[in-house]
C-alpha cells in the first residue's frame, strides 16, 4: 500500500471508530423505533420517524468533516408474513397499514459514517399472548443468528454458516428462508462479493461460490426464519426502497437524469426510499429507465405464505485481530415471556453458544488474576 492510499479496512483505527459510531447510532435508534412500534401505530409514521432519528444523530457527529453521513438502510417495518423492505411513501396504499395486537414485526434500519455502514434488524411482538409457534420461530431464529455470528471467523467458510443455521432452526421446527443472502461490507458497499446463503435449493448449492472468512472483514449478517415453507413470493405492495448501482449508462430522459443525480447526492450507493426524494411522483417515473438499464436495483416487498410468520435478526460484525466485534445488533428477546419448549440437540452447538462472541482479553484477565491473588 502506497503512502497516498488509505487503509479502508478495520485494521485502520479510524475506520473501526466510524463503524462503531454508526453501530451505536443504529442501536440507539432501533430502541427508539421499537418504543414507537405499538398497537394502533401506522407503519409509515414509524418509518419516517426512524429515518429522522438516524439523520439527526449522524448530523451531530464528525462535524466539520467533509464525509458522507446518514442512512445506510431506511427504516422498514414488515409485519407477520411480509419478509422485508416495507417502507411506504404517503401515496402508497401501504401507508394506511396500522399495527395490531399480536403482529410479529420486523424492524430494519441502518446508519453510515463516511461510507462505513452498520445496519441492524430486530423482531418484536405487539402486545397480546405469544403462541408456542411464534415462540418457536423467534427462539430458533435468535439462536441461529447467535450461532452464525460465532461461526463467521477467519478460516471458516460461508457454507459452515449455512449448515449451522439449518441445524439450529430444524430443532425448533421452523425453516430459514430459501436463498436469503448475507454480504461482506466495504466502504460504500453493503453487498460485497463474499456472501452467505440460507437454505439454498439444489441450483443455488451448485452455483454458489465458496468463500473463506478473513481477518479485517466486515459482514452484515441477515438471519430470516419462517414458520412456513421458507419460500418467498412477490405481493402487491408498492416497491419504495431502491439502491443505486455502480454501473454506468447515459440516461435519455431528463426526469431520469435528475432523479439519479438527486439519489447520488442524498444516498450515494446506499439503499433509499422514494419518500426521501424531493418529488416522489416524478422520482418514481425517473427510476423506471434507470431500473431498466440496471443503474438502480429495486428492493421489492416479498412475502411468505399468508398466515405464516417470518422473524429477522440482523447484525453488523467485524473480524478484528482480537476477535469478533459486533458494531450493531439487537438485544436478546425476553425469554421469560417468549417460551419455546424446544431445545437445541447438538451438543457442539450448545457449547458454541455458551461462549462469548469476542474472547476476553488474555492480558487483562491475567493482570486481574494477579491482582486478585495479591
Amino acid at each position: 500500500m502506497s503512502a497516498a492510499e488509505v487503509d479502508t479496512t478495520i485494521a485502520n483505527s479510524d475506520v473501526l471508530s466510524k463503524y462503531k459510531a454508526a453501530g451505536e447510532i443504529s442501536n440507539r435508534v432501533l430502541e427508539q423505533v421499537k418504543a414507537l412500534t405499538v398497537e394502533g401505530a401506522k407503519i409509515i409514521d414509524i418509518c419516517v420517524k426512524g429515518d429522522e432519528l438516524i439523520l439527526a444523530e449522524t448530523e451531530n457527529i464528525y462535524k466539520g468533516k467533509k464525509i458522507s453521513k446518514g442512512i445506510a438502510f431506511p427504516t422498514s417495518i414488515s409485519p407477520n408474513n411480509v419478509v422485508a423492505h416495507l417502507s411506504p411513501s404517503p401515496s402508497d396504499p401501504e401507508a394506511e397499514i396500522t399495527l395490531k395486537a399480536g403482529d410479529v414485526v420486523k424492524i430494519t434500519l441502518g446508519a453510515q459514517i463516511d461510507g462505513y455502514a452498520a445496519s441492524v434488524a430486530d423482531t418484536i411482538v405487539i402486545g397480546g399472548e405469544i403462541s408456542s409457534r411464534v415462540a418457536d420461530v423467534i427462539t430458533g431464529a435468535w439462536y441461529a443468528a447467535e450461532a452464525a455470528l460465532r461461526t463467521i471467523k477467519p478460516g471458516n467458510k460461508n457454507w459452515d454458516v449455512t449448515k449451522i443455521v439449518d441445524a439450529v432452526v430444524k430443532d425448533y421446527g421452523v425453516v430459514a428462508l430459501e436463498g436469503m443472502l448475507s454480504h461482506q461490507q466495504l466502504q460504500n458497499v453493503v453487498d460485497g462479493k463474499k456472501e452467505i446463503i440460507l437454505n439454498p435449493n439444489e441450483n443455488q448449492k451448485r452455483d454458489f461460490e465458496t468463500h473463506t472468512f478473513e481477518e479485517g472483514e466486515v459482514y452484515g449478517v441477515d438471519i430470516l426464519v419462517s414458520t412456513g415453507e421458507g419460500k418467498v413470493r412477490p405481493g402487491e405492495a408498492t416497491t419504495s426502497v431502491f439502491k443505486k448501482n455502480n454501473t454506468t449508462y447515459q440516461l435519455k430522459l431528463q426526469t431520469s437524469r435528475a432523479t439519479i443525480s438527486e439519489v447520488q447526492k442524498k444516498a450515494g450507493t446506499f439503499p433509499f426510499t422514494i419518500r426521501s426524494l424531493s418529488d416522489p411522483r416524478k422520482a418514481r417515473m425517473g427510476l423506471k429507465e434507470a431500473i431498466t438499464h440496471s443503474l438502480v436495483t429495486p428492493y421489492d416487498v416479498v412475502y411468505e405464505k399468508s398466515g405464516e410468520v417470518v422473524v429477522q435478526f440482523f447484525a453488523t460484525i467485524g473480524l478484528t485481530k482480537n476477535g469478533t466485534v459486533k458494531f450493531a445488533g439487537p438485544v436478546a428477546p425476553n425469554f421469560d415471556v417468549i417460551k419455546s419448549d424446544k431445545k437445541i440437540t447438538n451438543e457442539e452447538i450448545v457449547q458454541l453458544l455458551s461462549k462469548p462472541l469476542k474472547p476476553a482479553n488474555r492480558k487483562r484477565n491475567k493482570k486481574a488474576a494477579v491482582e486478585a491473588s495479591a
